[in-house]
C-alpha cells in the first residue's frame, strides 16, 4: 500500500493528483490523510474530489473519504484502465486542466483510445490554461510519444465555471521516450491568445494583447496575439496567454482575468514572467518545471531539463517520485536548476 501523508513538502493538491495517479497506474492501494493540510480551505475541493473519483472510474476501483472537505481517502484501482469516452462535470469553477493532467498518463495506458469532455473553469489562477495545455505541454508530450489534443468548446472562468473542454488522447506506443532540453537557442515568433466574454465593449481582449505585445517588443521579441471577443461563455471573463517552442526550449505564459484586475496588469503580468523565464537560462517555463517531472519518471530512460528556478511544487512532485517509484528504479536529481530523472520504463499492464 501507498502511504502518503499529504502535509509533507507544500501541504497541496499536488501530492494528491500525482499520488493517485501513480497508485492507479501501478494498481496499488493508496491511503493519504492530511489532504492539502497546507492550505487556507485543507481537504478535498471539487476539483480534487472529483480527480478522485475519475480515476477510480477509469480503473473501475473503489474508494472512501471522496467528498469535499475530507481530510483522508483510501482508494483501491482496479486491474485494469479502460479508455473510451467520459464526461465529467466539476460542478464550480474548479480547473479542468488539473483534472485532465490527473488522467492523462492513464489515458496514455489504457485499453484504448480516450475522449474526455470535461466541464468547470478553464482559466483561473494557480493552474494552467488550456491555451498553455494545447500549445506549450502538449506539444512537448509530442516529443516523448504521447499524442494528445484539446478543443475548446466554451470559455469557463474561476468563479463560476461552465466552461467546456474536449481532450483526445492516443496510446502511447510501447513505452514514453525521455527528453532533453539542456540549453536554449534563441527565441522566435511568440505566438499569443488574448481573449474575453460579453467585455467587448470595454476592448479588454485587445488591451490585455497590446499591453503584451507592448512590453515584449521592448525587449526584442516579435509577438503576434490573437484577441478573441466570446459570447457563449455564462459569464464575463478574461484570460490571457502567450507561447515559443524551439528545437531546444519550450515556453508559455498565462494570467486569468479577475474583479478589480485591470486588462493592461494582465498583459503586463504575462509578459514579464515570460521574459524572465526565458532570461533565466531554462529551458522550459515555471509551469512545465513540474509537469513535466510525472512523465520523466515513467519514461524509458533518462529525461534532462533546466527550469527557471525551484519551486513548491517541482519539490513536492520529486519528493513523491522517489516515495512511490523509487523501488521501482526511479532517480531524481537536482543541481541548482538543472533536473535529471531516471524513468522506470513503464508500459501498459
Amino acid at each position: 500500500m501507498i502511504e502518503i501523508d499529504g502535509s509533507v513538502e507544500s501541504g497541496s493538491g499536488t501530492l494528491l493528483r500525482c499520488g493517485i495517479t501513480l497508485a492507479t497506474l501501478l494498481a496499488e492501494e493508496l491511503h493519504m490523510w492530511n489532504i492539502r493540510a497546507g492550505r487556507d480551505k485543507p481537504g478535498l475541493r471539487h476539483q480534487h474530489r472529483q480527480s478522485v473519483l475519475a480515476c477510480r472510474d477509469m480503473s473501475q476501483g473503489v474508494v472512501e473519504g471522496a467528498y469535499v472537505g475530507s481530510m483522508e481517502i483510501r482508494y483501491k484501482p482496479g486491474r485494469k484502465i479502460k479508455g473510451g469516452h467520459y464526461r465529467w462535470d466539476i460542478g464550480t469553477g474548479g480547473s479542468t486542466t488539473m483534472l485532465t493532467m490527473t488522467l492523462l498518463p492513464l489515458a496514455c495506458f489504457a485499453g484504448e483510445p480516450s475522449t474526455f469532455n470535461i466541464s468547470g473553469g478553464l482559466f483561473q489562477d494557480f493552474a494552467p490554461s488550456v491555451y498553455h495545455m494545447k500549445y506549450v505541454l502538449f506539444p512537448t508530450l509530442r516529443r516523448m510519444g504521447i499524442k494528445a489534443d484539446l478543443e475548446l468548446k466554451r470559455p469557463g472562468y474561476a468563479e463560476r465555471g461552465g466552461g467546456i473542454i474536449k481532450v483526445s488522447i492516443d496510446l502511447v506506443g510501447g513505452k514514453i521516450k525521455p527528453i532533453k532540453l539542456v540549453s536554449c537557442d534563441e527565441v522566435g515568433e511568440i505566438k499569443g491568445i488574448a481573449i474575453c466574454s460579453h467585455l467587448e465593449q470595454a476592448e479588454v481582449s485587445d488591451r490585455m494583447a497590446k499591453e503584451c505585445h507592448r512590453i515584449l517588443r521592448q525587449e526584442g521579441y516579435n509577438a503576434r496575439i490573437e484577441a478573441v471577443y466570446d459570447t457563449s461563455a455564462n459569464h464575463e471573463g478574461a484570460a490571457l496567454a502567450i507561447w515559443t517552442e524551439t528545437e531546444a526550449c519550450l515556453f508559455g505564459s498565462d494570467r486569468a482575468g479577475k474583479k478589480g484586475r485591470r486588462a493592461e496588469r494582465i498583459g503586463s503580468h504575462v509578459a514579464n514572467n515570460f521574459i524572465q523565464d526565458v532570461k533565466s537560462g531554462a529551458t522550459v517555463d515555471r509551469f512545465l518545471a513540474d509537469q513535466l517531472i510525472i512523465y520523466a519518471a515513467l519514461a524509458e530512460g533518462v529525461t534532462e531539463y533546466v527550469i527557471p528556478r525551484m519551486t513548491d511544487h517541482v519539490g513536492a512532485n520529486l519528493w513523491l517520485i522517489e516515495h512511490i517509484l523509487g523501488s521501482s528504479g526511479a532517480r531524481v536529481e537536482a543541481i541548482g536548476n538543472r533536473i535529471k530523472i531516471k524513468g522506470i520504463g513503464y508500459s501498459r499492464r
